[in-house]
């Protein structure tokens, strides 16, 4: 469906004059359309604002601004501004109809003008760019869009959206305004506009039309603001060095990067412009400015555009300062040049021409670029298809398809990676597009990880485009502290310790040695928990346990309160001596002295003999009497002295 049918303006009769026909263009600010004047019975352009911006004060003041700056001036290179209005909320602009394209569509089409042809543009814009700022208003946005070649040769300057009144001191007030490309340093760097910003954008714009391309170019806008803020402007006949001279001094004069070396207006310029006319039409110079030929073969749609430059010396640099006291005023320039200009309109038949050669470029090539072999085709997306669906939707299209195989990260086996060329790209029909199928991540082999350091082996790891999954630490006795223990792919129980096949993408775990625990046996609690707590673990107070090697109230050892292995962060339990075990001392009453001192020293004691008697004995000499020190049965810890009694 097209754009019109959906478009609710068509139809609409505006102020209960205008009858809205069809859509012309559509801008940031505001929407054309063509338009009928019902009281006065003729086709206009009808600029209306965006909806969204009407609440808008700066974009509503700027839309008025336009149609008061337009409507002030009356000249044959300014598109006429007929009305300006509001209806309901819609604030709208009823300018003259012009049937024909812009200076930037020729430019599309045919890259880079003549001398000639530059001529007769720059002229025309120039006239008209000169009564505006005569009449003291700036334009501020100068550029190819806004230059208008009518179907019967006339060229106009329109849009003045963006104008303003001048001075020496016009501020933007807010962001830089006007193209990106066309702006004068003191935009950029000071937001500062004058009647000579606009002469550096007619400068940029000579450039372009004589070149083909801008003189900055960049992929940021602030790349090429900052090349106009910095840079100077090469010479055009850098680029194409059949430009004669004069034209590269108009160029430089008009893009100084300081202000006051350049024009101070349009008219300035414009008497320059005719003066380096006159010079390069002398007889001697006739061949400098050879028209542009427009070659329509009968019954083919292809134009061809022959530019004939004789070899010749250039003609002497002039001087560009501006006009001296004996040559003509800007105004004088003007009236000359409205004069010469009424002569010279039969010289419009090159632009008619090429104009007529467009329409039938357009539907002469529509059919070839449309849909014919010269038609171009967007590759779409297959990612993830399978390659015969892949195939048949290329087929569909015109493509002849070939495979090939990748490896793929991402992409099962067996289904589309890609295209080459890639997705998005247009390409023409009958073109050859490869498919790219996966065969699933590229295999590798791991080496052995087990005994590496843990940098050398995620090194090792990453270098064969694998990946290091988790990372475990733990305490252990037989791996020195920062090596790898042991290493698994993450997901399966697949050991790789010692290496083995994997593939690309992988995630291999490692299992890294924090070194043993340290031995806190025999040591205070205090030592225990500082050892401890050097190596990242924590100490807290176990049971008291005997011990017949460790002292009362040493450490005997530090216990896990966890099972498994042990890693930084874990809790020890500090079991501590309470000294040896105490035995019962033996019952040895009765026994021979040497009896009783063996059953005793074999339980673990120190014996004493004594003859000292607790009490009066009568018996048998060399026996033990009942009683002992300590008595039998106490217990006491090994190694504790024992006295028998014994009568001797």
């Amino acid at each position: 469906m097209s754009t019109n049918q959906t478009d609710p303006m068509i139809g609409r009769l505006i102020d209960g004059r205008y009858q809205v026909r069809s859509r012309i263009a559509r801008g940031g600010m505001a929407t054309v359309y063509l338009a009928t004047d019902l009281r006065l019975e003729r086709r206009v352009a009808i600029k209306i604002m965006h909806g969204y911006l009407s609440d808008d004060t700066n974009f509503k003041n700027r839309f008025v601004q336009e149609a008061r700056s337009a409507a002030r001036l009356a000249h044959p290179n300014v598109v006429s501004v007929f009305d300006q209005g509001q209806d309901s909320d819609m604030a709208y602009l009823v300018m003259e109809y012009l049937p024909g394209i812009t200076l930037r569509d020729l430019l599309k089409d045919y890259g880079k003008l003549t001398t000639a042809q530059t001529f007769d543009i720059m002229e025309a814009v120039l006239s008209g760019l000169a009564a505006a700022h005569r009449g003291g208003i700036v334009h501020r946005d100068i550029k190819p869009e806004n230059v208008l070649l009518a179907d019967d040769g006339r060229i106009k300057i329109g849009d003045f959206g963006l104008a303003r009144a001048a001075s020496a001191n016009t501020a933007t007030g807010q962001a830089l305004l006007g193209t990106i490309a066309y702006l004068s340093p003191e935009l950029v760097t000071r937001g500062i506009a004058d009647t000579r910003s606009d002469i550096y954008a007619l400068g940029i714009m000579m450039y372009e039309i004589l070149t083909g391309e801008q003189p900055f170019q960049g992929e940021q806008p602030m790349q090429i603001a900052y090349q106009h803020a910095n840079d100077s402007v090469p010479t055009p006949s850098s680029k194409n060095p059949q430009i004669p001279a004069e034209f590269d001094e108009l160029v430089l004069w008009a893009t100084a990067r300081e202000p006051d070396d350049r024009p101070h207006d349009a008219g300035v310029m414009l008497a320059r412009l005719v003066e380096v006319e006159k010079m390069l039409r002398a007889p001697d110079q006739t061949a400098a400015l050879a028209p542009t030929r427009v070659l329509a073969p009968v019954g083919t749609a292809v134009a061809m555009t022959e530019v004939l430059f004789p070899d010749r010396q250039r003609p002497d640099r002039r001087s560009l300062q501006e006009p001296g006291r004996d040559q003509p005023e800007p105004d004088d320039a003007v009236s000359v040049l409205t004069k010469r200009s009424a002569a010279r309109r039969g010289k419009g038949w090159w632009l008619f021409a090429l104009i007529l050669v467009l329409a039938g470029v357009a539907g002469g090539t529509g059919w070839y670029f449309g849909s014919g072999p010269g038609a171009e085709v967007q590759i779409p997306s297959l990612v993830s298809q399978h390659p015969d669906a892949a195939t048949a939707a290329l087929n569909k299209l015109g493509f002849t398809v070939t495979t090939k195989s990748e490896y793929s990260l991402t992409i099962a086996a067996g289904l589309v990676t890609g295209t080459d060329p890639e997705a998005g790209s247009r390409v023409h029909k009958g073109a050859t597009v490869a498919l790219r199928v996966s065969e699933g991540p590229r295999p590798i082999t791991v080496p052995v990880l087990a005994g590496l350091t843990q940098d050398a082996a995620s090194a090792a790891i990453t270098g064969l485009k694998a990946e290091v999954g988790a990372v475990d630490k733990q305490f252990t006795d037989a791996v020195p502290v920062g090596i790898v223990v042991s290493a698994a792919q993450d997901g399966t129980a697949a050991d790789l310790s010692q290496g083995g096949p994997s593939h690309e993408g992988t995630k291999i775990n490692l299992l890294v040695s924090l070194g043993q625990i340290p031995d806190v046996s025999a040591a205070t609690v205090d030592k225990a928990t500082a050892a401890l707590e050097a190596v990242g673990l924590k100490a807290v107070a176990g049971a008291q346990e005997y011990s017949d090697g460790i002292q009362k109230g040493l450490v005997i050892s530090a216990v896990p309160q966890k099972d498994g292995p042990v890693r930084a962060g874990d809790t020890l339990a500090l079991q501590i001596s309470r000294g040896p075990q105490p035995v019962p001392v033996p019952d040895v009453g009765g026994q021979n002295v040497a009896t009783a001192k063996k059953a005793l020293e074999s339980a673990g004691f120190t014996v004493k003999v004594s003859s000292a008697l607790p009490e009066p004995f009568w018996g048998t000499p060399g026996l033990v009497v009942s009683s002992t020190d300590p008595a039998s049965g106490t217990e006491v810890a090994p190694g504790s002295t024992v006295t028998i009694h014994a009568s001797l």
